[in-house]
């Protein structure tokens, strides 16, 4: 089955992963591609075990000692792309410090020196091996143009909007004809400056367009995940437009580490697009209960009416949390969701 949409004899609500999954303490000690290939394997196979019907991969593949805070979500795009030096010095990182929003990254994650292109970026070969030791479908991510550009210092294009769509565009070659049910575009900057929505939303439609039409198209939001803690101040009610403007088939929407006012913003989210909640909050180590996840699932469906929720999900990666939380969670994530709908 590559196609994640929901089919006959599915749950009306499916549950899925955002992302990563902690690194394996054994992978870590002794990296290898194999390695890599066998944790990939064992942690779509704990998915599976939990009752998840869409698992990732864990993005092991992209995890960085030297960048632990990120998981490796912004340097595993940035660096292999030609056009992109990663010397960076005290005079570039002076000068990014100096015209960043990001405050909480000392320096930026590469200098932009030339147009960029694919370089050594390759995202169809690590899709494919996901592919072989995925046991089923499973959903491939990719971080924001948007949220990359952030990241960069540029001395090539002089405009942070071209910047921005140059990266739409790199990125847009890569996703097209990924083996896998869903392709997930993941942006945690956007929520803390609305006021870029319109570039943001034009450079994810890029990425978005270009994945086959067979695939599942889902945008993951969050206002931010470093090292554990949110970055980003907002709320959900000032990007209902941004939202409703996505290519997209479904949201995965941070939920349950945020205030329960902003559930009433989903209310104007377009009927056509899915809405996939958080109702696992991944920044604390309390496991929930199923009651609980029923709960929240129930709140928001009390809010914009039954059968709006499709998705649910935690609100972001795992990879900070111990391996033992993280599947605890999973497991309560689908007994939650099976509690809600009456099932088993």
């Amino acid at each position: 089955m590559k196609n994640a949409k929901t089919k006959p004899g599915l749950p009306r609500i499916l549950t899925t992963t955002v992302g990563s999954y902690p690194v394996p303490d054994w992978l870590a000690a002794l990296p290898s591609e194999q390695a890599v290939i066998d944790a990939t394997r064992v942690i779509f196979a704990i998915q599976r075990d939990a009752g998840i019907d869409l698992p990732t991969d864990g993005e092991l593949y992209r995890f960085d000692v030297n960048h632990p805070d990120t998981n490796g979500m912004i340097e595993y795009f940035i660096r292999p792309m030609a056009g992109v030096s990663g010397e960076v010095g005290r005079s570039a990182a002076d000068e990014f410090s100096r015209q960043s929003g990001m405050k909480f990254r000392r320096k930026p994650a590469g200098i932009v020196v030339g147009a960029l292109g694919e370089g050594s970026l390759n995202l169809m070969g690590d899709c494919r091996r996901a592919a072989d030791v995925a046991g089923g479908p499973f959903k491939f991510t990719v971080t924001s143009p948007y949220m990359l550009a952030r990241t960069l210092l540029d001395r090539h294009y002089g405009s942070f909007e071209k910047l921005t769509l140059s990266l739409a565009d790199v990125l847009a070659e890569q996703v097209r004809g990924l083996p896998c049910a869903c392709v997930q575009v993941d942006e945690a900057n956007i929520p803390g400056n609305p006021g870029d929505a319109p570039l943001a939303a034009s450079a994810i439609n890029r990425v978005l367009d270009a994945v086959d039409p067979s695939t599942e198209r889902s945008v993951h939001f969050c206002f931010g995940n470093y090292g554990g803690q949110t970055i980003q101040k907002g709320s959900w009610r000032a990007l209902t437009d941004f939202l409703n403007s996505l290519h997209t088939g479904h949201l995965v929407l941070e939920l349950a580490h945020r205030p329960s006012s902003d559930i009433n913003a989903l209310k104007d989210i377009d009927a056509k697009i899915g809405l996939g909640i958080g109702v696992i909050d991944i920044k604390v180590n309390h496991v929930e209960t199923a009651d609980e996840v029923a709960s929240r699932i129930e709140a928001v469906e009390r809010k914009v009416g039954p059968g709006r929720v499709r998705w649910v999900h935690p609100d972001c990666g795992f990879w900070m949390l111990k391996r033992s939380i993280a599947d605890a969670k999973m497991r309560a994530l689908v007994a939650g969701r099976n509690k809600y709908l009456g099932i088993g």
